[in-house]
Protein backbone atom coordinates (compact mmCIF):
# COMPACT_ATOMS: atom_id res chain seq x y z
CA UNK A 1 0.00 0.00 0.00
CA UNK A 2 2.89 2.61 0.83
CA UNK A 3 4.86 1.59 -2.58
CA UNK A 4 1.39 2.07 -4.47
CA UNK A 5 0.90 5.73 -2.40
CA UNK A 6 4.37 6.72 -3.32
CA UNK A 7 3.75 6.10 -6.98
CA UNK A 8 0.24 7.79 -6.71
CA UNK A 9 2.03 10.88 -5.64
CA UNK A 10 4.81 11.20 -8.14
CA UNK A 11 1.54 10.41 -10.79
CA UNK A 12 0.47 13.48 -9.13
CA UNK A 13 3.07 16.11 -8.67
CA UNK A 14 4.34 15.10 -11.97
CA UNK A 15 0.67 15.71 -13.31
CA UNK A 16 0.47 19.01 -11.64
CA UNK A 17 4.18 20.15 -12.30
CA UNK A 18 3.73 19.40 -16.52
CA UNK A 19 -0.13 21.73 -16.05
CA UNK A 20 1.85 24.69 -14.64
CA UNK A 21 4.21 24.31 -17.79
CA UNK A 22 1.51 24.61 -19.68
CA UNK A 23 0.28 28.06 -18.46
CA UNK A 24 4.21 28.83 -18.49
CA UNK A 25 4.84 28.78 -22.14
CA UNK A 26 3.73 29.52 -25.42
CA UNK A 27 3.66 27.69 -28.67
CA UNK A 28 6.76 27.27 -30.50
CA UNK A 29 6.93 27.76 -34.49
CA UNK A 30 7.58 23.89 -34.82
CA UNK A 31 4.82 23.19 -32.94
CA UNK A 32 2.54 25.49 -34.53
CA UNK A 33 3.81 24.13 -38.01
CA UNK A 34 2.63 20.84 -36.46
CA UNK A 35 -0.46 21.59 -35.27
CA UNK A 36 -1.57 23.74 -38.37
CA UNK A 37 0.31 22.07 -41.06
CA UNK A 38 0.82 18.77 -40.03
CA UNK A 39 -0.10 15.14 -40.81
CA UNK A 40 0.98 13.24 -38.44
CA UNK A 41 -0.57 11.28 -35.09
CA UNK A 42 1.40 14.17 -33.29
CA UNK A 43 -0.89 16.62 -35.64
CA UNK A 44 -4.05 14.53 -34.86
CA UNK A 45 -3.38 13.72 -30.70
CA UNK A 46 -3.02 18.10 -30.57
CA UNK A 47 -5.79 18.95 -33.77
CA UNK A 48 -8.79 16.79 -31.47
CA UNK A 49 -7.59 17.63 -27.71
CA UNK A 50 -7.99 21.32 -28.73
CA UNK A 51 -11.27 20.60 -30.52
CA UNK A 52 -12.82 18.65 -27.57
CA UNK A 53 -10.88 21.10 -24.82
CA UNK A 54 -10.89 24.77 -26.70
CA UNK A 55 -7.91 26.16 -28.70
CA UNK A 56 -5.72 26.62 -25.24
CA UNK A 57 -2.28 25.58 -24.18
CA UNK A 58 -3.82 23.24 -21.50
CA UNK A 59 -5.71 21.47 -24.66
CA UNK A 60 -2.49 21.13 -27.19
CA UNK A 61 -0.74 19.48 -24.39
CA UNK A 62 -2.72 17.33 -22.76
CA UNK A 63 -2.76 14.30 -24.46
CA UNK A 64 1.48 14.40 -24.30
CA UNK A 65 0.84 14.39 -20.32
CA UNK A 66 -1.44 11.88 -20.42
CA UNK A 67 1.38 9.64 -22.23
CA UNK A 68 3.63 10.41 -19.71
CA UNK A 69 1.82 9.62 -16.66
CA UNK A 70 0.62 6.07 -18.41
CA UNK A 71 4.64 6.10 -19.01
CA UNK A 72 5.54 6.32 -15.52
CA UNK A 73 2.96 3.77 -14.66
CA UNK A 74 4.63 0.91 -17.04
CA UNK A 75 7.99 1.91 -15.91
CA UNK A 76 6.74 1.11 -12.54
CA UNK A 77 5.46 -2.31 -14.06
CA UNK A 78 8.57 -3.03 -15.90
CA UNK A 79 10.71 -2.43 -12.15
CA UNK A 80 8.88 -4.71 -10.83
CA UNK A 81 9.88 -7.13 -12.70
CA UNK A 82 13.97 -7.52 -11.48
CA UNK A 83 14.08 -4.66 -9.18
CA UNK A 84 13.23 -6.72 -5.56
CA UNK A 85 13.22 -3.90 -2.93
CA UNK A 86 10.28 -1.07 -2.90
CA UNK A 87 12.60 1.33 -2.25
CA UNK A 88 14.52 0.51 -5.75
CA UNK A 89 11.22 0.93 -7.92
CA UNK A 90 10.12 4.17 -5.95
CA UNK A 91 13.68 5.45 -6.38
CA UNK A 92 13.89 4.56 -10.04
CA UNK A 93 9.98 5.86 -11.25
CA UNK A 94 11.27 9.25 -8.98
CA UNK A 95 14.03 9.56 -10.94
CA UNK A 96 12.42 8.77 -14.18
CA UNK A 97 9.58 11.60 -13.32
CA UNK A 98 12.42 13.54 -12.71
CA UNK A 99 14.67 13.54 -16.20
CA UNK A 100 14.88 17.33 -17.77
CA UNK A 101 14.58 15.61 -21.17
CA UNK A 102 11.76 13.27 -20.48
CA UNK A 103 9.36 16.64 -18.75
CA UNK A 104 10.65 18.59 -21.71
CA UNK A 105 9.01 15.89 -24.26
CA UNK A 106 6.01 15.35 -22.17
CA UNK A 107 5.25 19.31 -22.05
CA UNK A 108 6.17 19.75 -25.86
CA UNK A 109 3.96 18.94 -28.56
CA UNK A 110 6.36 16.16 -30.62
CA UNK A 111 6.56 12.90 -30.95
CA UNK A 112 9.37 12.09 -28.06
CA UNK A 113 6.47 11.17 -24.85
CA UNK A 114 4.54 8.86 -27.54
CA UNK A 115 7.53 7.15 -28.87
CA UNK A 116 8.62 6.32 -24.67
CA UNK A 117 5.16 5.29 -24.48
CA UNK A 118 5.13 2.22 -26.97
CA UNK A 119 8.53 1.54 -25.94
CA UNK A 120 7.54 1.23 -22.27
CA UNK A 121 4.58 -0.85 -23.57
CA UNK A 122 6.62 -3.17 -25.76
CA UNK A 123 9.16 -3.74 -23.16
CA UNK A 124 6.45 -4.65 -20.32
CA UNK A 125 4.72 -7.02 -22.86
CA UNK A 126 7.54 -8.72 -24.00
CA UNK A 127 9.09 -9.25 -20.67
CA UNK A 128 5.41 -10.98 -19.63
CA UNK A 129 5.96 -12.51 -22.94
CA UNK A 130 2.83 -11.69 -24.12
CA UNK A 131 4.40 -12.48 -27.46
CA UNK A 132 1.58 -11.32 -30.02
CA UNK A 133 0.53 -8.10 -28.21
CA UNK A 134 4.45 -6.97 -28.12
CA UNK A 135 4.62 -7.84 -31.71
CA UNK A 136 1.47 -5.83 -32.49
CA UNK A 137 3.01 -2.96 -30.42
CA UNK A 138 5.96 -3.07 -32.82
CA UNK A 139 4.11 -3.10 -35.79
CA UNK A 140 2.14 -0.14 -34.72
CA UNK A 141 5.21 1.47 -34.03
CA UNK A 142 6.05 1.95 -37.49
CA UNK A 143 3.52 3.84 -38.39
CA UNK A 144 3.59 5.98 -35.73
CA UNK A 145 7.16 7.82 -36.05
CA UNK A 146 10.35 7.58 -38.23
CA UNK A 147 12.45 7.57 -35.04
CA UNK A 148 11.50 3.62 -34.22
CA UNK A 149 14.29 3.24 -36.86
CA UNK A 150 16.73 3.05 -33.97
CA UNK A 151 14.47 0.92 -31.71
CA UNK A 152 14.34 -2.07 -34.11
CA UNK A 153 17.91 -2.07 -34.89
CA UNK A 154 18.34 -2.04 -30.91
CA UNK A 155 16.26 -4.99 -30.59
CA UNK A 156 17.46 -6.84 -33.74
CA UNK A 157 20.78 -7.00 -32.19
CA UNK A 158 18.99 -8.34 -28.68
CA UNK A 159 17.23 -10.76 -30.70
CA UNK A 160 20.19 -11.88 -32.94
CA UNK A 161 22.45 -12.39 -28.94
CA UNK A 162 19.51 -13.96 -27.81
CA UNK A 163 18.49 -16.04 -30.62
CA UNK A 164 15.03 -14.61 -31.05
CA UNK A 165 14.43 -15.95 -34.60
CA UNK A 166 10.95 -14.45 -34.04
CA UNK A 167 11.79 -11.19 -33.13
CA UNK A 168 14.45 -11.46 -35.22
CA UNK A 169 12.38 -11.65 -38.73
CA UNK A 170 10.03 -8.96 -37.15
CA UNK A 171 12.63 -6.34 -36.64
CA UNK A 172 14.61 -7.00 -39.77
CA UNK A 173 11.51 -6.50 -41.66
CA UNK A 174 9.99 -3.38 -39.59
CA UNK A 175 13.58 -1.77 -39.64
CA UNK A 176 13.44 -2.49 -43.63
CA UNK A 177 9.99 -1.05 -44.08
CA UNK A 178 10.76 2.15 -42.10
CA UNK A 179 13.60 2.60 -44.26
CA UNK A 180 10.93 2.58 -47.05
CA UNK A 181 8.76 4.53 -45.65
CA UNK A 182 10.61 7.13 -44.40
CA UNK A 183 14.09 7.03 -45.96
CA UNK A 184 17.69 7.74 -44.65
CA UNK A 185 18.87 11.10 -45.44
CA UNK A 186 22.16 10.43 -46.75
CA UNK A 187 22.83 13.77 -48.86
CA UNK A 188 24.41 16.84 -48.46
CA UNK A 189 27.90 17.12 -46.79
CA UNK A 190 29.06 15.13 -44.08
CA UNK A 191 29.21 17.06 -40.48
CA UNK A 192 30.54 15.66 -37.14
CA UNK A 193 27.68 16.38 -34.47
CA UNK A 194 29.09 13.50 -32.05
CA UNK A 195 29.79 16.62 -29.09
CA UNK A 196 26.50 18.20 -29.96
CA UNK A 197 24.99 14.50 -29.64
CA UNK A 198 26.85 14.33 -26.02
CA UNK A 199 25.23 17.64 -25.09
CA UNK A 200 22.03 16.79 -25.35
CA UNK A 201 22.29 13.49 -23.83
CA UNK A 202 23.46 15.92 -20.80
CA UNK A 203 20.95 17.59 -20.96
CA UNK A 204 18.22 14.60 -21.24
CA UNK A 205 19.39 12.97 -18.36
CA UNK A 206 20.86 16.24 -16.60
CA UNK A 207 25.36 15.80 -16.65
CA UNK A 208 25.90 13.85 -13.59
CA UNK A 209 23.18 11.19 -13.89
CA UNK A 210 24.40 10.94 -17.76
CA UNK A 211 27.93 10.23 -16.72
CA UNK A 212 26.30 7.40 -14.21
CA UNK A 213 24.44 6.19 -17.26
CA UNK A 214 27.38 5.94 -19.18
CA UNK A 215 29.37 4.40 -16.25
CA UNK A 216 26.30 1.62 -16.10
CA UNK A 217 25.88 1.12 -19.57
CA UNK A 218 29.74 -0.20 -19.55
CA UNK A 219 29.39 -1.90 -15.87
CA UNK A 220 26.69 -4.31 -17.74
CA UNK A 221 28.61 -4.75 -20.77
CA UNK A 222 31.31 -6.42 -18.41
CA UNK A 223 30.20 -7.34 -15.60
CA UNK A 224 26.77 -8.12 -15.19
CA UNK A 225 23.30 -9.81 -17.06
CA UNK A 226 22.13 -8.22 -20.21
CA UNK A 227 18.20 -7.89 -20.54
CA UNK A 228 16.38 -6.44 -23.12
CA UNK A 229 16.74 -3.15 -21.28
CA UNK A 230 20.09 -3.11 -21.51
CA UNK A 231 20.01 -3.98 -25.50
CA UNK A 232 17.66 -1.58 -25.73
CA UNK A 233 19.80 1.70 -23.89
CA UNK A 234 23.39 0.90 -24.93
CA UNK A 235 22.80 0.02 -28.46
CA UNK A 236 20.31 3.12 -29.20
CA UNK A 237 22.89 5.01 -27.69
CA UNK A 238 25.70 3.54 -29.67
CA UNK A 239 23.58 3.93 -32.71
CA UNK A 240 22.73 7.37 -32.05
CA UNK A 241 26.57 8.38 -31.46
CA UNK A 242 27.28 6.21 -34.66
CA UNK A 243 25.23 8.53 -36.67
CA UNK A 244 25.75 11.65 -35.42
CA UNK A 245 29.27 11.76 -36.99
CA UNK A 246 27.31 11.97 -40.15
CA UNK A 247 24.44 14.12 -39.40
CA UNK A 248 22.75 16.17 -36.30
CA UNK A 249 19.97 13.81 -34.74
CA UNK A 250 17.20 15.26 -33.37
CA UNK A 251 15.88 14.94 -29.34
CA UNK A 252 12.86 12.80 -30.43
CA UNK A 253 15.09 10.59 -32.51
CA UNK A 254 17.23 8.99 -29.83
CA UNK A 255 16.19 9.87 -26.29
CA UNK A 256 13.01 8.03 -25.95
CA UNK A 257 15.28 5.11 -25.80
CA UNK A 258 18.03 5.35 -23.44
CA UNK A 259 15.82 6.80 -20.98
CA UNK A 260 14.45 3.28 -20.48
CA UNK A 261 17.75 2.53 -18.63
CA UNK A 262 16.76 4.30 -15.80
CA UNK A 263 15.78 1.16 -13.64
CA UNK A 264 18.81 -0.69 -14.76
CA UNK A 265 20.73 2.21 -13.03
CA UNK A 266 18.97 2.26 -10.62
CA UNK A 267 19.98 -1.51 -10.03
CA UNK A 268 23.02 -0.91 -10.80
CA UNK A 269 23.69 1.92 -7.45
CA UNK A 270 22.01 -0.34 -5.43
CA UNK A 271 23.48 -3.10 -6.06
CA UNK A 272 27.08 -1.34 -5.23
CA UNK A 273 25.90 -0.06 -2.22
CA UNK A 274 24.29 -2.96 -0.58
CA UNK A 275 27.70 -5.18 -0.65
CA UNK A 276 29.31 -2.55 1.21
CA UNK A 277 29.56 -2.38 5.06
CA UNK A 278 27.48 0.46 6.01
CA UNK A 279 30.81 2.40 7.24
CA UNK A 280 32.17 2.55 3.72
CA UNK A 281 28.85 3.82 1.82
CA UNK A 282 29.66 7.81 2.69
CA UNK A 283 30.87 8.53 -1.00
CA UNK A 284 27.92 6.27 -2.45
CA UNK A 285 25.68 8.08 -0.34
CA UNK A 286 27.02 11.66 -1.41
CA UNK A 287 26.90 10.70 -4.78
CA UNK A 288 23.63 9.85 -4.87
CA UNK A 289 23.06 12.91 -2.56
CA UNK A 290 24.67 15.13 -5.48
CA UNK A 291 22.75 13.73 -8.39
CA UNK A 292 19.89 13.99 -7.23
CA UNK A 293 19.66 17.71 -6.34
CA UNK A 294 21.37 18.40 -9.51
CA UNK A 295 18.80 16.65 -11.51
CA UNK A 296 15.75 18.65 -9.15
CA UNK A 297 17.46 21.68 -9.97
CA UNK A 298 17.89 21.40 -13.39
CA UNK A 299 14.13 19.81 -13.67
CA UNK A 300 12.81 23.17 -11.64
CA UNK A 301 14.90 25.57 -13.77
CA UNK A 302 13.40 23.78 -16.96
CA UNK A 303 9.93 24.87 -15.46
CA UNK A 304 10.75 28.22 -13.81
CA UNK A 305 12.85 29.38 -16.04
CA UNK A 306 11.46 32.85 -16.69
CA UNK A 307 13.59 34.58 -13.67
CA UNK A 308 16.83 33.48 -15.75
CA UNK A 309 16.17 36.89 -18.01
CA UNK A 310 16.30 39.31 -15.37
CA UNK A 311 19.93 38.10 -14.78
CA UNK A 312 21.03 38.20 -18.72
CA UNK A 313 22.47 40.88 -20.97
CA UNK A 314 21.23 39.03 -24.03
CA UNK A 315 17.54 37.67 -23.58
CA UNK A 316 17.36 36.61 -26.63
CA UNK A 317 19.98 33.73 -25.78
CA UNK A 318 17.66 32.61 -23.45
CA UNK A 319 17.77 28.59 -23.59
CA UNK A 320 13.70 28.63 -24.01
CA UNK A 321 13.01 32.23 -25.67
CA UNK A 322 11.25 30.36 -28.59
CA UNK A 323 8.63 28.63 -26.17
CA UNK A 324 7.82 32.46 -24.72
CA UNK A 325 6.71 35.43 -25.80
CA UNK A 326 3.80 34.53 -28.16
CA UNK A 327 1.05 34.14 -25.69
CA UNK A 328 1.74 37.20 -24.12
CA UNK A 329 2.19 39.26 -27.50
CA UNK A 330 -1.13 37.94 -28.11
CA UNK A 331 -2.30 39.04 -24.68
CA UNK A 332 -1.60 42.79 -25.29
CA UNK A 333 -3.04 42.65 -28.89
CA UNK A 334 -6.44 41.17 -27.62
CA UNK A 335 -6.29 44.11 -24.78
CA UNK A 336 -6.42 46.59 -27.22
CA UNK A 337 -9.70 45.43 -29.54
CA UNK A 338 -6.58 43.89 -32.05
CA UNK A 339 -7.97 40.18 -33.85
CA UNK A 340 -5.32 40.89 -37.27
CA UNK A 341 -2.14 41.79 -37.80
CA UNK A 342 -0.25 42.15 -40.74
CA UNK A 343 3.90 41.19 -40.05
CA UNK A 344 6.40 39.65 -41.96
CA UNK A 345 7.22 36.98 -39.52
CA UNK A 346 6.11 34.02 -40.90
CA UNK A 347 6.75 31.85 -37.58
CA UNK A 348 5.35 34.76 -35.30
CA UNK A 349 2.11 34.94 -37.23
CA UNK A 350 1.55 31.30 -37.62
CA UNK A 351 2.71 31.21 -33.13
CA UNK A 352 -0.54 34.08 -33.26
CA UNK A 353 -2.67 32.17 -35.01
CA UNK A 354 -2.79 29.33 -32.51
CA UNK A 355 -3.86 32.13 -29.85
CA UNK A 356 -6.66 33.50 -32.68
CA UNK A 357 -4.54 36.61 -33.96
CA UNK A 358 -4.91 36.46 -37.84
CA UNK A 359 -3.29 37.58 -40.50
CA UNK A 360 -4.40 40.76 -42.05
CA UNK A 361 -6.27 43.98 -40.97
CA UNK A 362 -5.82 47.38 -40.07
CA UNK A 363 -2.55 47.00 -38.06
CA UNK A 364 0.62 46.29 -38.75
CA UNK A 365 3.17 44.80 -36.49
CA UNK A 366 7.64 44.87 -36.21
CA UNK A 367 10.23 44.91 -34.24
CA UNK A 368 11.75 47.67 -35.40
CA UNK A 369 10.91 51.24 -36.09
CA UNK A 370 9.46 52.20 -39.35
CA UNK A 371 8.59 56.00 -38.42
CA UNK A 372 9.28 57.89 -35.57
CA UNK A 373 5.50 58.62 -34.76
CA UNK A 374 2.08 57.34 -35.27
CA UNK A 375 3.06 53.77 -33.50
CA UNK A 376 2.39 52.24 -30.15
CA UNK A 377 5.22 50.16 -28.32
CA UNK A 378 4.67 46.48 -27.14
CA UNK A 379 7.01 45.34 -24.26
CA UNK A 380 6.65 41.56 -23.77
CA UNK A 381 9.03 41.86 -19.97
CA UNK A 382 9.23 39.13 -17.50
CA UNK A 383 10.72 40.07 -14.20
CA UNK A 384 11.17 43.54 -14.90
CA UNK A 385 13.43 42.85 -17.75
CA UNK A 386 12.48 43.36 -21.26
CA UNK A 387 12.38 40.57 -23.35
CA UNK A 388 11.17 41.95 -26.78
CA UNK A 389 9.76 44.79 -27.85
CA UNK A 390 7.28 45.05 -30.73
CA UNK A 391 5.71 48.48 -32.60
CA UNK A 392 2.45 48.74 -33.43
CA UNK A 393 1.44 50.60 -36.27
CA UNK A 394 -2.26 51.68 -38.09
CA UNK A 395 -2.29 51.17 -41.75
CA UNK A 396 -4.51 54.10 -43.44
Amino acid sequence: MRERLFLFLIIILSGVLLTYGTQSISISYDEANTFFNGSTFVHYLAFYSTQLLGQNDFALRLPFILFHLASIILLYKIGKLFLKKRVDRIVSVAIYALLPGVNGVALLVNSGIVVIFFSLLFTYLYLKEYKVASHLVLIVALFIDNSFGIFFIALFIYALFQRKTDLLILTLILFSASMYLYGFDTGGKPKGYFVDTLGVYAIVFSPLLFLYFVYAMYRILIKEEKNLLWYISFFSLVVSLLLSLRQRLLLEDFAPFVVLSVPLMVKVFFNSYRVRLPAFRKLHTLFFAIVLIALFANTLLSFFHKPLYAVMDEPSKHFAINYDIAKELADALKSKGITKVMTKDDKMALRLKFYTIERGGDYKLTTYKEIEEGYEQIDIAYYGKVVKTFYLYRVN
